[in-house]
């Protein structure tokens, strides 16, 4: 009987976010056909590793491993991670997000073992500030070389991919997947209560939704509350501004375990953001069965190719409260885009789909 065959994840953050949640779906959905292990960046307990805890994965913790490509934090990450790497001797390093996928190539490349490389959003896109769009060019190009497979969570990853030396047999299209649940909205219901969930710092873009809310108020003779899921370095500044805007039915929840809970309690949801790759809040509000409003943005195209399910929208202000407006003064149209976004996730986003998408890759890069 040939042995499991042995994947190390390596993330860069174990706080929470759409690589996270999209790590944690893997490893739990193809538990039981490969032996994982995790290396996250930092120090300290954080939701993903306790989430792979549960699943019984070996953690190991990188402390110079930050969101950050300064070269005495690179070099200091390398020589962690290769001394990992011969301690355990993985089959397979699988990278996620742009420095993890940095420091693995590099670390990989030294061990000579294969580096699996998931994309879920290039830095090098034109809203990105220039400098550091040039440097992460120019490490993308460098390494793509040195990258065995490389996963692109939506089909616009994959065309930025293509302009990278790496062979197009290696280039593969997997768009996220989370895990189902019972937890649905009633979209129909009143009085309408938006979601947004997010990390509160660039490019997320929570003030557009705040300014949205403001042009509701004055448009409809009432406040709309709004739930503002998840933290940042931004926070502060956002409850600031939300005062400031004289907006008391705005609450900043914070970070939580239970989201998939609370976003069943409201009928919207809305994401703004300056750039994406696939983002996993938008599925899981299709999951809830939650009409969606969203940046016109090429990976929210995607998870939206028609208006069955929700409206794209500029980051304008006014189309913004425009689009909300019209399905805050319709609850029709939110149950029947509702039942639309469920239907769309269970036909495209089921972590099966992912996992057998994975598993083909991991099987085929062993091979």
């Amino acid at each position: 009987m040939q042995a499991k065959l042995k994947v190390m994840q390596v993330i860069t953050k174990g706080e929470r976010g759409g690589a996270q949640t999209h790590v944690r779906t893997l490893c739990q959905a193809l538990a039981s056909r490969i032996h994982f292990s995790a290396v996250i960046g930092g120090t300290g307990p954080t939701p993903l590793e306790s989430d792979l805890h549960t699943l019984g994965l070996p953690i190991y913790r990188l402390p110079s491993l930050r969101n950050s490509l300064a070269p005495w934090h690179l070099f200091r990450s390398v020589l962690q991670l290769r001394a990992l790497i011969r301690e355990h001797e993985p089959d397979i390093l699988h990278a996620h997000s742009a420095v993890s996928g940095v420091v693995a190539r590099l670390a990989g490349r030294l061990c000579r073992k294969p580096v699996i490389y998931t994309v879920h959003g290039f830095a090098f896109k034109p809203e990105v500030p220039r400098v550091r769009r040039a440097v992460a060019w120019c490490c993308e190009w460098l390494l793509a070389r040195w990258t065995e497979h490389m996963v692109c969570v939506s089909q616009h990853e994959r065309q930025l991919a293509r302009g990278l030396p790496i062979r197009a047999n290696r280039l593969t299209v997997v768009p996220n997947a989370i895990e189902n649940n019972s937890q649905r909205a009633q979209p129909g219901l009143e009085p309408v209560r938006v979601a947004m969930v997010a990390r509160l710092a660039a490019p997320k873009r929570p003030d557009l939704l705040l300014h949205a809310l403001v042009r509701l108020r004055d448009g409809l003779g009432h406040e709309v509350a709004a739930s503002i899921i998840g933290d940042g370095p931004d926070r502060t500044a956002l409850q600031a501004l939300a005062s400031g805007l004289g907006l008391f039915q705005v609450s900043f929840v914070g970070d939580v375990d239970d989201v998939p809970q609370r976003l069943a309690h409201h009928h919207l949801f809305v994401l703004l953001s300056d750039h994406e790759g696939l983002p996993i809040s938008v599925i899981e509000a299709m999951r809830a069965g939650l009409p969606v409003v969203v940046s016109r943005l090429p990976g929210m195209a995607e998870l939206l190719p028609s208006e069955q399910y929700g409206f794209l929208v500029s980051n304008d202000v006014e189309a913004i409260a425009q689009a909300m407006e019209r399905l805050i003064r319709s609850p029709a149209l939110r149950e029947q885009m509702g039942r639309m976004a469920r239907r769309h996730y269970e036909e495209h986003h089921a972590p099966e789909r992912m996992a057998s998408a994975i598993l083909a890759i991991y099987t085929q890069v062993r091979a």
